[in-house]
């Protein structure tokens, strides 16, 4: 079992930067494929971006893109989401998820929430206009 812990949420202009940090419990983090998504008031919960067990591949939902960086540290079992340019549109409990991705080989994207295992309990992001 995995538990994750995010951290790094709060208010935010528009403009601004947040950087999102999700800890992982246990020793076989480099198994996981991890993935960040958000929910806002209302609104189903979506994909924002995803890592590939070894950090080495990244894939970004469009309105993300060139604004958020996911990246892991598996040495430290944390995983990252900087967030610059943040728009108010971004404001939703954001929340971070494992896979484990081991019996994939190659760089394989885990967008949908049913492909994940595990959840954090998420952190809320807000950017006032």
């Amino acid at each position: 079992q995995v538990q994750l812990v995010e951290s790094g949420g709060g208010l935010v202009q528009a403009g601004g930067s947040l950087r999102l940090s999700c800890a992982a419990s246990g020793r076989t983090f480099s198994r996981y494929a991890m993935g960040w998504f958000r929910q806002a008031p209302g609104k189903e919960r979506e994909f924002v971006a995803t890592v590939t067990r070894g950090g080495g591949s990244t894939y970004y939902r469009d309105s993300v893109k060139g604004r958020f960086t996911i990246s892991r540290d598996n040495a430290k079992n944390t995983m990252y989401l900087q967030m610059n340019s943040l728009k108010p549109e971004d404001t939703a409990v954001y929340y971070c998820a494992s896979k484990d991705a081991s019996i994939y080989s190659g760089s394989y994207y885990f967008r949908l929430p049913t492909d994940y295992d595990y959840w954090g309990q998420g952190t809320q992001v807000t950017v006032s206009s």
